[in-house]
């Protein structure tokens, strides 16, 4: 039991209980993942962040609470017109549907969605606690620069009651990322491994609780 709170994996990051590499090489996505943590995310247990990174050839996560801008977070040249930033907030509309959606300055629907969507070259996620994901928001203000999208997941969070929502369609940040590569065209197998390795990850924390209990 020592060995599994004490030993870190150096993929994911999450100790040897709960970790869920496998000897897969990781997935070849063709739209750039930007995971932007924030510092003080305490969910070393059950955040996602690590595996998203571990699992997605492109992708990057910054541990900050503020960066200069796009470009400086990715280290080369990035047109933000041409990323989307998952941002629930506060919007005029709120589709019913599932799916992924583009918001305009004002909150609403944006009329040139289906246009925006092909053009992104990458989606950034924030990733924290609703409060963290917000402040986030506030202090990158080159966020407004990129398009605002809004996920409309197709049924609620796996965590169930492990982890408390603020709304109904809150989910982690891997089941958006997996779903929003999902509606962008990427491989079906992209999200399938994503959501499995989300699910065994919950699993494994359940056995780890039971056990430690004992």
């Amino acid at each position: 039991m020592t060995d599994d709170v004490n030993t870190f994996c150096p993929k994911c990051g999450k100790i040897k209980g709960l970790c869920v590499c496998t000897e897969a090489e990781p997935f070849d996505n063709r739209r750039f993942v930007l995971i932007m943590q924030h510092p003080q995310e305490q969910d070393k247990e059950l955040g996602t962040a690590g595996i998203l990174k571990s699992m997605l050839k492109n992708s990057q996560l910054e541990i900050a609470l503020s960066r200069p801008g796009l470009a400086a977070v990715l280290k080369r040249q990035a047109d933000p017109k041409k990323w989307g930033v998952l941002y629930l907030g506060a919007q005029k509309e709120t589709p019913v549907a599932p799916g992924l959606y583009v918001l305009n300055k004002k909150g609403e629907l944006a009329a040139d969605a289906d246009q925006c969507l092909q053009e992104l070259e990458g989606i950034i996620l924030l990733d924290g606690s609703w409060s963290q994901a917000k402040a986030l928001w506030w202090r990158n203000p080159w966020l407004l620069k990129t398009r605002r999208l809004l996920l409309v997941p197709e049924k609620r969070s796996l965590y169930g009651k492990l982890r408390k929502e603020p709304r109904r369609e809150s989910v982690s940040t891997l089941e958006a990322c997996a779903q929003c590569l999902n509606y962008l065209g990427e491989a079906p197998e992209i999200a399938a491994a994503l959501t499995d390795a989300f699910a065994r990850l919950l699993k494994n924390y359940k056995a780890l609780r039971t056990k430690q209990s004992d």
